[in-house]
This record gives C-alpha cells, structure tokens and sequence, in this order.
C-alpha cells in the first residue's frame, strides 16, 4: 500500500484439485498440502517435533536493509524454490525488470543429470548444458512444468515511485492497480 505495507502468499489446492473433496454449499475445494507428509519416523518428510519437513508453500518476500522490497511466489511445486532463484538471479543480479524475469524462459532440475527446459530456451543454452553432461529435456507444456509466478516489487517510496508488478503468462494472472 503506499505506505509500504506488503503481504505474500501463494493459494494452492495440490495436486490438480487438491483433495478432490468439494464443500457443497460453497463450492470450495479443499487442499491436499498434506500428501508429501509422512507420519512413519523412517520416512525422512515424517512430522515431528523440531524438524521441517519439505513442502511447497513457500511464498516469498525480499527486504534490502530491513526494509521490504518485494512479494512474490512461484507456485508449482518442487518448481517453487527453482522459480524463486531463477526470477531473482534476473532480477538482481541482471538487472530484469520483474515483467521480464517472469517472462523468460525456465529450467527445473528433474533428477540426477536431468534438466527440463523450456522449448523456448535458446538453443545455445541447452547445448551449453548438454556440454556440461546434463541431459536435456525439452517440454512444450509450461503450464504446469515451470511454474507460475507473481511479483511486487517496491520501487521506493510508495506513495512517489510506487510499484512495479508481474504476472506470469503461464498461467491465468494479472497485475492491476486497485
């Protein structure tokens, strides 16, 4: 808001339509965030006390100095933290504006020497992977594949410079000033 107040959170159901459960007066769907958990103390995602079990709810929020600069999430998946660092290193690092980053191709680690990308990635890049030994594959299908991301980032002073946002055409979205 233009004082600066700023919130992130990432909606999600898991798994398509989540539980698969719909409450009929509503028509809400109800969340399956709890299928990766295990509750066996071998399982190395069992929930116990002081331990953090991996999942995937994790919306992000950037500060510089103590002060916010950005909310933001990735949403699908194990794609999550590898859209968050991808969309930084653009933004920070290259200097993207959060529309760009957001715009660009993506990579997911898969398993072992593994790589998806984009079909859209420069051909150059995947040979350059592929150089390095890693496996390439290509997929047409972003939807659900590289994730979908949204970005508010401050640029200075709310109420004067105001804020830039991103919305990730990989899926329904869109940055609106209310």
């Amino acid at each position: 808001d233009s004082s600066g107040m700023m919130v992130s959170f990432i909606q999600s159901n898991y798994m398509g339509f989540g539980s698969g459960v719909v409450i009929p007066e509503w028509g809400v769907s109800l969340q399956n965030r709890g299928y990766g958990f295990s509750l066996d103390p071998q399982h190395p995602n069992c929930v116990a006390p002081r331990k953090r079990p991996f999942q995937t709810i994790i919306p992000g929020f950037l500060t510089q100095g103590g002060q916010p600069v950005m909310s933001f999430g990735v949403m699908g998946g194990n794609m999550q933290p590898q859209g968050h660092l991808q969309t930084l290193v653009r933004m920070i690092d290259f200097g993207q504006n959060p529309q760009a980053a957001c715009d660009a191709p993506r990579w997911r680690f898969e398993a072992g020497l593994d790589i998806n990308v984009e079909d859209n990635t420069d051909p150059k890049v995947a040979q350059a992977l592929a150089d390095l030994g890693h496996n390439i594959i290509p997929l047409r299908d972003s939807y659900m594949d590289f994730g979908a991301g949204q970005f508010i980032w401050r640029m200075g002073d709310p109420a004067v410079e105001g804020y830039a946002a991103a919305s990730d055409p990989r899926r329904d979205g869109q940055a609106a000033v209310s």
